[in-house]
């Protein structure tokens, strides 16, 4: 379980950041306020619009930042305090993740394997199931600079996934990837879910997020708008699919701010 409560983050731009955004104030608020819970079994999704403070949130939930306000429990453990506890049982794939370009897929799965402390053998099945899922298995020894850029997301998938975590967070899983990888993307995502686990995932693409998430938190300008499942997100809208429901709140939202 991940229970986000009352979270906030705020940055603070230097002078070129504040050029590039146009910002008039140095401190940019990128999270406003968050409580979002999310459970064993169910994919979640964290939707909204580029630099809606998606991504943010996931860095906070994944301990590669403190929030300046709120708490963060990951099945029990404290983001700030219990930061190692957290990491051994979180998956966290983004596309800011970059892999060694001179390393072997196979190498790479085994170094992060003995990071985690895992026995080689339990190293070789998890290796074996994943490999083979994603077709990996033909460019295991291959070299990452010579892997096409779907090739290497599910390289990176099976990579964050050596140790099994319980928890899985991936932060825009299909940015960038054909129709076929995507697809093979989202059906594990599907997979992990049925074995138990829990998958959340950040997306501003909202006819994928309609069919992978059971639940889900919409997030405009830092903000939690609506947290709950499709259908309510339809019927408190009165909406005909997710991609209008988002709009009409988008609209709410944007006249509540003006």
């Amino acid at each position: 379980m991940v229970e986000v409560q009352h979270v906030t983050k705020i940055y603070k731009l230097n002078k070129k950041q504040m050029e590039e955004q146009k910002a008039k104030n140095n401190m940019k608020v990128a999270v406003k306020n968050v409580s979002v819970t999310a459970h064993e079994g169910e994919i979640f999704g964290i939707l909204g619009p580029n630099g809606a403070g998606k991504t943010t949130l996931l860095r906070c939930v994944s301990t590669l930042l403190d929030p300046t306000e709120g708490t963060i429990l990951v099945n029990g453990h404290d983001t700030v305090k219990e930061g190692e506890a957290v990491r051994r049982s979180i998956a966290f794939l983004t596309n800011e993740v970059k892999m060694d370009a001179h390393f072997s897929p196979k190498y790479l799965f085994r170094f992060f394997g003995r990071l985690y402390g895992i026995p080689d053998d339990v190293i070789s099945m998890r290796q074996k199931e994943l490999f083979e899922y994603f077709n990996i298995t033909e460019f295991e020894d291959k070299r990452v600079e010579e892997l096409s850029t779907g090739m290497k997301q599910k390289v990176s998938i099976a990579v964050s996934l050596v140790h099994d975590p319980s928890i899985v967070i991936f932060d825009e899983p299909t940015n960038g990837l054909d129709i076929i990888t995507a697809r093979a993307v989202t059906d594990y995502l599907k997979l992990l879910k049925e074995r138990g686990k829990l998958v959340i995932i950040s997306t501003h693409i909202m006819p994928e997020a309609q069919k992978l998430c059971d639940r889900m938190a919409m997030i405009i300008q830092g903000s939690c708008v609506f947290q709950g499942t499709l259908e309510e997100a339809l019927q408190g809208t009165h909406a005909e699919d997710l991609e209008d429901a988002f709009f009409e709140l988008y609209r709410k939202t944007m006249e509540v701010e003006s």
